[in-house]
């Protein structure tokens, strides 16, 4: 498994591999603007270049891209549906101008809409921007926690949703531990983590797994609170994430931490852990 963790963008796209040189990364996740708002710059053709040399150099792969936060396609009846569209259009088109591979995406809150209204609102979303961004950036469906009114925390809606989509092969998933873990699937010992992948495969497939996000869980299984901790130190502990980054079904993809960060020394405490746990 590749190891990385998700790198700010506060001092400049250049300053990005040197962070994540810092910290060991073999592969990275950022943003490609302001996660919690709408508005973007245009991107800076020397700054990209300079991201992408240092991308090769540094032999970092894969890149993936994270869409902010406000955007939500989970709710028809949101003033933002619309927006929250446009939103995925620009990062689509933004992750391939910054040679990203992968786009991910929370796959949002109903609302007031049930749960299959949801769904159909998500799907006929995603098919929009497909329909206005032809590339090879795959799109990746992160799973949540269930907090609120979020959809996409049980694998059953994940796969109502694929199931909708015109251009299926664009989008695959990207399986967060502490939110799976905060949803019930027990990902803390042996059997539950081969029921939760078992689970995963009958009703999405493997194949469809391209990233995992290793993040302990500082809440309780089944909590439906997100809440990132340190590897090791939470709810699914060393042993559970020792399997999970061993396990052969897992162990050839990339592993991102988005554990909490004070300062460097955490991310560096949290890649020491995980490192030590590869057998």
């Amino acid at each position: 498994m590749r190891f990385g963790f998700h790198i700010s963008i506060s001092e400049g796209f250049s300053k990005v591999i040197e962070q994540a040189e810092i910290r060991g990364c073999e592969t990275i996740q950022l943003f490609s603007r302001n996660p919690r708002g709408w508005g973007s710059h245009p991107l800076n053709e020397k700054e990209i270049g300079l991201f992408q040399s240092g991308v090769k150099e540094k032999n970092l792969y894969p890149v993936f891209l994270h869409l902010p936060y406000l955007p939500n396609i989970a709710s028809l009846q949101s003033k933002f549906y619309h927006r929250s569209i446009q939103s995925i259009i620009m990062d689509l088109e933004r992750a391939e101008v910054l040679g990203a591979q992968y786009l991910i995406i929370h796959i949002g809150h109903r609302l007031e809409s049930s749960e299959e209204e949801a769904i159909e609102a998500v799907s006929r979303g995603l098919n929009r921007a497909f329909e206005k961004v032809k590339n090879r950036i795959i799109l990746l469906l992160e799973n949540t926690a269930g907090q609120g009114t979020e959809i996409g925390y049980h694998f059953s809606q994940i796969k109502a949703i694929l199931d909708r989509l015109e251009e299926k092969e664009r989008v695959g998933v990207c399986l967060d531990t502490a939110h799976a873990f905060e949803a019930g699937y027990d990902l803390s010992h042996r059997e539950g983590i081969e029921r939760t992948l078992e689970s995963f495969n009958q009703h999405i497939g493997l194949n469809r797994l391209h990233l995992i996000h290793l993040n302990d869980s500082k809440t309780p299984l089944g909590s439906r609170k997100d809440r990132h901790w340190h590897i090791g130190e939470g709810y699914i502990g060393l042993e559970g994430f020792r399997i999970l980054i061993n396990h052969p079904l897992l162990k050839h993809l990339p592993g991102i931490m988005e554990t909490p960060r004070k300062d460097t020394e955490e991310d560096l405490r949290n890649m020491k852990v995980i490192r030590s746990l590869v057998t």
